[in-house]
């Protein structure tokens, strides 16, 4: 197999599939039989080889294929359909939110498939050919590549949501600045996850209401599904999202709470010192006249005098309703 050609397969139309050798794939993808054949966007030579092997296709789907940026979407172009997808990254190191995107042109005889990094989903796809399970046409393929594609999701994102309970709860028990961070990572998650799978949900919608020929009944109640499956993540990542903020607004106001509190316990020490700041201040200065100077009980009886005062403030303070 080329480095450009990652994988490559004819189907038989009856849930068989074959590896296509380098020779083949140029037959097959021109025949009337399902071939897929799976590339790497990054090669130098996919250009080349898609502008030679489906050069009888609108350029614009070359292009389609290669562009560095792409959003999930469907462009339906004479009995075949640019279908753009993303899938989690699964890979080693990798962020899961830094989703993966599948080029796809499809009709009723050829895949082209292309991807820039690894895609656990088409691994999936590929064990099922390998397992006597590959699909009989192209309507079977998109619901089993975009079944496969949300079905890894869901443990990202229940890994998502787990996470902002764990943070939750460590607000409740003990509150700390530190864990603004991790609610902060968590919207960003998710708002990158949405980012996707938004647009996602509407390229599926469209998808299953077209009137494209290799798509059955059977193909678009299974796409329905497929929907009804992305639509509950987004709807669950408004959820992650919201809850973040209202976990985010909680810690805000119990450190505001404590700072207060803080801020107040200090208030009423200064308030209580203030005046007994000011006698020892007043007594303190070095003049003469200053009552008790000849007196050897004078120092006690001040402290007494202050010790009088303190609890006088007390009382008043607690009516008040100070503390």
């Amino acid at each position: 197999m080329k480095n450009n050609i990652l994988l490559a397969y004819g189907f038989d139309g009856n849930g068989s599939g074959e590896t296509l050798d380098v020779e083949d794939i140029s037959k097959h993808i021109k025949d009337d039989e399902l071939a897929w054949v799976h590339m790497d966007v990054n090669h130098h030579d996919t250009k080349t080889w898609l502008e030679n092997e489906i050069s009888y296709l609108d350029p614009f789907v070359v292009e389609a294929l290669l562009a560095e940026e792409t959003r999930p979407r469907i462009t339906e172009i004479d009995g075949g359909a640019i279908i753009i997808l993303r899938g989690v990254n699964l890979n080693n190191n990798a962020n899961p939110e830094d989703m993966i995107s599948i080029r796809l042109w499809i009709d009723n005889h050829r895949i082209i498939s292309l991807q820039k990094r690894q895609l656990k989903a088409v691994l999936d796809i590929e064990e099922k050919i390998k397992a006597g399970k590959a699909p009989k046409d192209s309507g079977q393929f998109i619901c089993m590549l975009v079944s496969r594609l949300f079905d890894r999701m869901e443990p990202a994102l229940t890994e998502l949501d787990e996470l902002t309970d764990d943070v939750e709860e460590k607000i409740l028990e003990n509150a700390d600045i530190s864990l603004r961070e991790s609610i902060i990572d968590i919207r960003k998650q998710a708002i990158m996850f949405r980012r996707y799978m938004a647009p996602q949900r509407e390229t599926i919608g469209q998808l299953r209401m077209s009137d494209i020929e290799w798509l059955n009944n059977i193909h678009k109640r299974h796409l329905q599904e497929s929907y009804n499956q992305v639509t509950r993540y987004v709807e669950d990542l408004d959820a992650i999202r919201e809850r973040a903020q209202i976990v985010k607004d909680e810690l805000a106001n119990i450190l505001a709470d404590r700072l207060n509190k803080n801020m107040y316990v200090l208030s009423v020490i200064a308030a209580i010192f203030l005046p007994l700041g000011f006698l020892t201040g007043l007594l303190g200065i070095n003049i003469g006249g200053i009552p008790g100077a000849e007196n050897g009980n004078a120092f006690l009886i001040f402290c007494g005098i202050l010790s009088i005062l303190v609890a006088f403030q007390v009382i008043i303070f607690k009516k008040l309703k100070w503390f």
